[in-house]
């Protein structure tokens, strides 16, 4: 999982991690994410920089010291005929830089997640259903929680490389949904393919989504007198995880959206816990990244201390009703177009302090995103599809 490879950088003592993942995407959609030596993901311009310099991979740009070269390991085959002697002789090859492989990288992730928390948690008789996503948590995630002494019965535990995230998972909750309620689980947890983003579903097959589970999170540690700080969400967090937050006296704040930005949030102001409605949850307290397996280690342990279920300790968020809107792009968006801006300024005025409208552009697809919530869904539903058709108008999507 992602954040395994975060916490064995930091472990070992490496230079980095890097991971190569869909993520929650289909397999074609595979992508790399970078870790520091402190198990932090790379900042933007730590990213662009890396691109920038791929950009120009047969020289060096300007004010840029040239690389080291890199040595691989590799298996050169030997001349078919004895090359002419040359003139000059040639240098000796550098000779490779030893490759170690890590053979028990899965159980010392393992010990980390049961590490966290298993001196105060049992999951005795408790029974999951657990959605792997045929994704990178499907062996670590049923060893941890049978550890812990729940039975587990697994969905999209087969991974074949190419159905990664398919009909599975966060992104496709609704087998899940079936199997808790069929099953007679008592709640069920989907992944995503690489294991930083968690949902749930309670008993009665309702899918708990990551406002509240952060919500769920915040208001144990709260209880127990453990928080620090307040809760970062996302522009896209519902105005519902807010104000059951404030009533708590906890406070929120919103970052742009993209779990990076939550965590250069809560380092601002020195919280410990934030996330996305997405799944991502960021427990400071516990790790260095988002950690779809260590969050949902804490929402159990939060219920076994409280003695509710999920479904209501997730009931104490009222949401506001809130449509999302994917426009297809048949090119990348850099900024924002001027008509649907103008389309979304109607809508914020439209709608006043009682909505909220956000529209920006996929960092991982080619789609323009659309958020409208406000207390009504006809209300939502309208402007968001007056902007979505604008941004089809406009962008030729």
């Amino acid at each position: 999982p992602t954040p395994a490879v975060a916490y064995l950088a930091r472990e070992l003592g490496a230079a980095a991690g890097a991971v190569i993942s869909a993520s929650h995407n289909p397999y074609q959609d595979n992508g790399i994410k970078f870790f520091s030596s402190e198990a932090v993901k790379l900042s933007d311009d730590e990213e662009l920089e890396i691109e920038r310099r791929m950009e120009h991979s047969g020289q060096t740009p300007p004010g840029v010291a040239a690389p080291e070269p890199i040595v691989c390991e590799a298996v050169v085959p030997e001349p078919a005929t004895p090359e002419p002697a040359a003139h000059t002789t040639a240098p000796e090859p550098a000779a490779p830089e030893p490759v170690t492989h890590i053979t028990d990288a899965g159980e010392r992730y393992i010990r980390f997640c049961l590490d966290a928390v298993s001196d105060t948690i049992s999951l005795d008789g408790v029974r999951l259903a657990v959605d792997c996503a045929h994704g990178a948590v499907w062996q670590v995630a049923p060893h941890v929680y049978r550890s812990l002494g729940a039975e587990v019965t697994l969905l999209g535990a087969a991974p074949d490389g190419r159905n990664i995230n398919r009909d599975c998972g966060t992104t496709s909750p609704a087998a899940l949904q079936r199997a808790v309620v069929e099953g007679g689980a008592d709640l069920g947890i989907a992944f995503d393919g690489d294991g930083d983003r968690v949902l749930m579903v309670a008993g009665d097959g309702r899918l708990v989504d990551g406002d509240e589970l952060l919500f769920i999170i915040a208001d144990g540690l709260h209880r127990r007198g453990a928080l620090r700080g307040g809760v970062v969400g996302t522009e896209m967090s519902n105005l519902g995880l807010e104000t059951a937050l404030r009533e708590r006296g906890i406070g929120f704040e919103r970052a742009a959206v993209g779990d990076r930005y939550v965590m250069q949030k809560m380092a601002d102001k020195g919280w410990t816990l934030g996330g996305e409605p997405a799944g991502h949850i960021i427990c400071l307290d516990k790790t260095t990244t988002g950690d779809a397996i260590i969050a949902s280690l804490v929402v159990l342990q939060t219920l076994a201390e409280s003695g509710a279920d999920l479904g209501a300790a997730a009931a104490a968020v009222r949401k506001c009703p809130q449509v999302l809107v994917n426009v297809p792009l048949h090119r990348r968006l850099d900024g924002q177009a001027p008509e649907v801006e103008r389309a979304a300024a109607k809508a914020r005025q439209a709608l006043g302090d009682g909505g909220r409208v956000l529209v920006r552009a996929s960092g991982t697809e080619p789609l323009l995103r659309i958020m409208v919530e406000s207390q009504l869904e006809d209300t939502s539903r309208l402007w968001a599809g007056r902007i979505a058709d604008e941004a089809r108008r406009s962008l030729g999507a």
